[in-house]
């Protein structure tokens, strides 16, 4: 029998579902301050820390991948040379940093959103993690960027293909973290403006234009030529499995106060 959380209902599916639960101590800093700035800075905090715990596996793994220059497997299909690239699905590409910081605005400012906040920052560290261990283990490049011509793109295109370039070596495949996160942020806000702000008039247009965007920015992985089809399958199925994830440790939060949360987790 797998061991029940003081906070849960009853034995947890899983020990996977276990490590979703609060996190014993490791928030305590956060928490203590989180009221610092009028409440603006706990956001800002968690995030600095999240991408910590993200960005050293994350470009750990990328560049010890691309150092040993060894791959496990292709998955390229016949198809994905038939894919155009559309120099223009740069920007919903790119659009992926502006989920975080919007991610942010869209939490609420109470104890609640704070502790969702961190439930679903441990949510994304464990799936980077996950990724991170195929990127290590079952290394693949992905030898596609031959297919880009520079001279057919403009100005602000050129800069976008540059920064990614530069900043992301092509040896973190699948599953496509791109996917995994966008997916996971859009998820997360989705459920705050649904609860919070769904009465105000830029609630539905907001709801659609992200989701509009999640849907270009998971075609681009392709015609940007940043991933295979493969990578863009896995990753939209750990994008589902962590959202599942997620949602049963955001259920917490709707059976206890934030205030026993935070006291079972050793926070306070």
């Amino acid at each position: 029998m797998n061991s029940q959380h003081p906070l849960a209902e009853g034995p947890h599916p899983s020990r996977v579902h276990a490590l979703l639960m609060p996190w014993n101590r490791f928030w305590s800093g956060a928490w203590s301050r989180r009221l610092n700035m009028g409440g603006h800075w706990f956001p800002i905090e968690v995030l600095i820390i999240g991408l910590i715990c993200i960005a050293v596996p994350y470009f750990g793994s990328n560049n010890i991948a691309s150092i040993r220059d060894y791959t496990f497997w292709t998955p390229m299909l016949s198809i994905e040379t038939e894919i155009p690239v559309v120099y223009w699905t740069i920007i919903p590409y790119a659009a992926l940093y502006l989920f975080y910081p919007v991610t942010l605005i869209l939490c609420p400012k109470n104890d609640r959103g704070r502790v969702e906040m961190i439930l679903a920052m441990q949510g994304m560290i464990l799936a980077t993690l996950f990724c991170t261990f195929f990127f290590l283990f079952l290394p693949t490049e992905i030898d596609l960027r031959g297919a880009i011509d520079r001279d057919s793109m403009n100005a602000l295109e050129a800069i976008l293909f540059d920064f990614i370039h530069t900043s992301d070596k092509p040896w973190n495949a699948w599953p496509s973290l791109h996917i995994v996160h966008s997916y996971l942020l859009a998820r997360m806000m989705t459920v705050w403006v649904k609860r919070e702000y769904i009465d105000r008039p830029f609630a539905k247009p907001f709801l659609v234009l992200l989701w509009v965007e999640f849907t270009l920015l998971s075609i681009s992985i392709l015609t940007t030529k940043q991933h295979f089809l493969f990578d863009l399958i896995t990753g939209l199925l750990t994008a589902a499995l962590f959202w599942k994830l997620i949602e049963y440790a955001l259920s917490i939060a709707e059976r206890h106060s934030p205030s026993d949360i935070a006291k079972e987790a050793g926070w306070d």
